[in-house]
């Protein structure tokens, strides 16, 4: 049946029954058992919890096989599949769940406690425990022993939405992207394309799956390729050199922040990377030396460019583009159409800074339940990156710039419009604005910038704990710049840039 994503495990069990597909925790499981366990949680779905076409499955918890079995079940059933950021707080989660409606949310014994809070916010959605037992709550584990009857639904396309993830919003609220299945496999196409990835390949995956960069750039199109996937729960630093050492992988994503921690521990210069032959990076722009680490050791760097709205796979490079030029974002996948327009749309010349239009099977349908930011972002079908760059000579591109105010920490985007929002409830405070400030380890964290009220005396710490709860600790500022006015236009909109030079001074 090739009219959901779940044909790629059937077809892969039907040719290699016996190859390992996931490696995990010292777990192997078949291609054969992965395609019948993904059927068993499809029937549990439908038959225990009551799945239809298109209701939310949400899914809180650390990289886990159950994910993939989630994933590849809410296709088979034209669900829709939410995995949530387990880094965020309380509130932003009730906002997620509340904006899709979830009907089911599944999460892992970690966030009980988590979920507990949200529990009576929640009366219409369900909660599921993957690997643990409470009281009031759906056990997976024992439903999936229960269950009975079929496990597909009817009406199911390639076409029907598929994977909502949620990505910070510029207004302050997050906006949820919805991909289709048709989406997935064109992303998996180009992933392939870029890496030349195979059934001989052994992917490892260590970034969060609950970002398309770990769930797409090499973990399900591995699935498609019928490789091996290794799974590390949480991202260390030192498990990761362990893996490589031991395991011997052959491909790796690894964000900037990442590869800092890996290249700067104790036994990197000792351990054999021999077996990889191609690290992937992207999220943002990735420094020079980070990349030259791996090339000095005979590893190539090989960036990706994309968001979450394109799957994230978009614009890359090869092997041998990677040796050839470091740096840059590499050329337009094989499965889609870029632009580069100045500010009236018009299509700039080869060498000129625009911003960057896509087009593409892999593009999102739409943002969820929001027809503004949809029409805003996708017209006539081209998707407005909001980013800027440029092509050479060669049609390699160049990102020089990023989506305005945005602060990419790690591999994360922060947006100062979130912070702002609980800045501007302060009763003590008159004005503030959140700006990135370059920084060693994450290449930028974000800092406020702020006016108190005439005669009140607040302290840095006694500021920045307010943050507690409220967001995610990685969104929190990391200094608060105390002053008495902020540069302005005519207009009395707040010249960042202007605030930019301060900070970074």
């Amino acid at each position: 049946m090739t009219d959901n994503l779940s044909f790629w495990l059937e077809k892969n069990a039907d040719f290699t029954p016996g190859k390992i597909a996931i490696r995990f925790e010292g777990e192997e499981v078949t291609y054969r058992s992965f395609s019948e366990t993904v059927h068993k949680h499809a029937r549990t779905l439908k038959h225990v919890y009551g799945i239809g076409r298109g209701d939310r499955i949400a899914f809180l918890g650390m990289n886990h096989p159950d994910l993939l079995y989630l994933f590849f079940a809410c296709a088979r059933l034209g669900a829709i599949f939410l995995p949530l950021n387990w880094r965020l707080a309380v509130p932003e989660h009730l906002f997620i769940l509340k904006d899709a409606t979830a009907k089911l949310l599944i999460c892992d014994a970690e966030f009980e406690k988590h979920v507990n809070k949200l529990k009576k916010d929640l009366s219409d959605c369900d909660l599921v425990s993957s690997d643990f037992e409470a009281d009031n709550w759906h056990s997976l584990q024992k439903d999936l022993l229960i269950a009975d009857g079929d496990n597909s639904n009817p009406h199911v396309t390639m076409e029907t939405p598929f994977l909502l993830v949620y990505t910070s919003g510029t207004t302050g609220r997050p906006k949820g992207a919805i991909l289709t299945q048709h989406a997935i496999q064109t992303n998996a196409h180009n992933s392939i394309h870029y890496s030349g990835m195979t059934d001989t390949d052994h992917i490892l995956t260590a970034l969060p799956m609950f970002h398309v960069g770990g769930l797409n750039i090499q973990t399900t199109p591995a699935f498609y390729a019928g490789a091996t996937v290794t799974i590390h729960r949480r991202f260390n630093p030192e498990e990761i050199l362990r893996s490589i050492q031991t395991e011997k992988p052959t491909l790796l994503v690894l964000v900037p922040a990442t590869i800092q921690a890996v290249t700067s521990q104790p036994l990197w210069m000792e351990t054999d990377l021999s077996s990889l032959r191609l690290v992937n990076s992207g999220s943002s722009m990735v420094p020079l030396p980070l990349i030259m680490a791996f090339h000095d050791r005979g590893v190539p760097v090989a960036q990706v460019y994309g968001s979450t709205e394109t799957g994230p796979v978009a614009i890359y490079q090869k092997i041998e583009n990677a040796w050839k030029k470091p740096g840059s974002a590499g050329k337009v996948a094989m499965h889609c159409e870029m632009r580069i327009v100045d500010d009236n749309d018009k299509d700039v010349k080869q060498g000129q800074s625009g911003e960057i239009l896509l087009k593409g099977g892999n593009i999102l349908f739409e943002y969820w339940g929001n027809e503004t930011a949809t029409k805003n972002s996708i017209r006539d079908s081209w998707f407005y990156t909001g980013d800027i760059g440029y092509q050479d000579e060669d049609g390699d591109v160049w990102i020089n710039d990023r989506k305005k105010d945005v602060v990419i920490s790690g591999s994360e985007n922060i947006y100062p419009a979130e912070i702002e929002a609980i800045i501007h409830e302060m009763t003590d405070i008159t004005d503030g604005v959140v700006v990135g400030k370059p920084d060693d380890k994450w290449g930028e964290v974000p800092v406020a910038v702020v006016i108190p009220k005439y005669g009140v005396d607040l302290s840095e710490a006694e500021f920045l704990g307010r943050f507690q709860e409220q967001l995610a600790r990685y969104k929190h500022p990391k200094a608060v710049f105390f002053v008495e006015d902020l540069p302005r236009n005519a207009m009395g909109k707040v010249l960042k840039y202007e605030v930019r030079k301060f900070v970074d001074n």
